[in-house]
């Protein structure tokens, strides 16, 4: 009895320290930079000064006025909503496509996971060489007759944003299908047999048995999605470095670009507080909509 009493009490010291390790580093990487950026942003500090002065909410005050930061924001959530929607409905279709054991599915699956564990410097560069004037796409449609010119893909403020959803959306493709194709997989066949001889066709099997099973991966990649989509930067600062003319300058990029270009990093942190307000209240009143969703499947 008093060995196993040693052996508890030995096994919870042993628990008690990896927990403390774990939230020592939580706190250390998560919770410590989050409040130093918020007390930074009631400040005016500047890297070129030494000192810096307590100003309240005045940066908070500047952010409602900042028309910057308002095309920002509007460029930011329409990529967000393109890319959560493209990548969602492709990577279903993709997963219903490659929901197969076969060597050959698996090896496609594999195949196209690729894009996602590309960095996104990688990536943008990748697709770059594919957008530019003289790029892939241009002088396939030219030798195609399907244009005469060169179409500025990332020159043009619409094009521009066109291509950064696309590009971004190729990426996230990647991971949704993924998520769904394991969702796929998990569904039990018998559910299927049920449901054919019940006589149902092959559509109302796809409502009313695949779409309520696979509701929790749903509810994963749309909000990750809409995470990754919400801090984008790399893509953008490759692809088209926030032009033509501030045209794809994310929320993420024109943080960056006040705080390194312009010295404001007391004005970049109250950016940054309110891109993780932003973030939060979209990726969890999104994903309590599509739980309160999966009960009513």
């Amino acid at each position: 009895m008093t060995s196993q009493l040693a052996t508890t009490w030995r096994r919870s010291i042993g628990l008690a320290s990896i927990a403390s390790c774990a939230i020592g580093l939580y706190a250390t990487f998560l919770i410590y930079p989050i409040l130093q950026s918020l007390l930074t942003s009631f400040t005016d500090r500047n890297p070129l000064r030494r000192e810096s002065s307590f100003i309240g909410f005045q940066n908070y005050i500047d952010l409602a006025h900042d028309q910057r930061l308002l095309r920002s924001l509007i460029f930011t959530l329409t990529v967000t909503v393109f890319v959560a929607i493209v990548s969602n409905v492709l990577g279903l279709l993709i997963a219903l496509l490659l929901n197969r054991s076969t060597a050959n599915y698996k090896l496609m699956r594999t195949l196209i996971f690729l894009p996602q564990i590309l960095s996104g410097v990688i990536v943008a560069f990748i697709w770059r060489s594919i957008l530019t004037q003289n790029g892939l796409l241009n002088v396939t449609l030219q030798n195609l007759g399907l244009t005469d010119t060169a179409i500025s893909w990332i020159g043009t403020p619409s094009l521009a944003t066109l291509s950064i959803c696309v590009v971004v959306s190729w990426t996230t493709t990647a991971f949704a299908t993924v998520i769904y194709t394991a969702s796929l997989q998990s569904v039990p066949l018998e559910l299927y047999e049920a449901a054919r001889m019940d006589g149902a066709g092959a559509l109302n099997r796809f409502r009313h048995v695949t779409l309520p099973m696979i509701a929790p991966g749903m509810t994963i990649s749309v909000t990750l999605s809409l995470i990754t989509t919400l801090k984008l930067f790399d893509v953008i600062a490759v692809l088209t470095g926030g032009g033509p003319a501030n045209a794809t300058k994310s929320i993420a990029y024109y943080l960056i670009d006040v705080a390194f270009t312009g010295n404001r990093l007391g004005y970049a942190s109250a950016i940054a507080m309110l891109l993780l307000v932003l973030t939060a209240v979209i990726s969890y009143g999104t994903s309590g909509i599509l739980r309160r969703r999966e009960a009513h499947l």
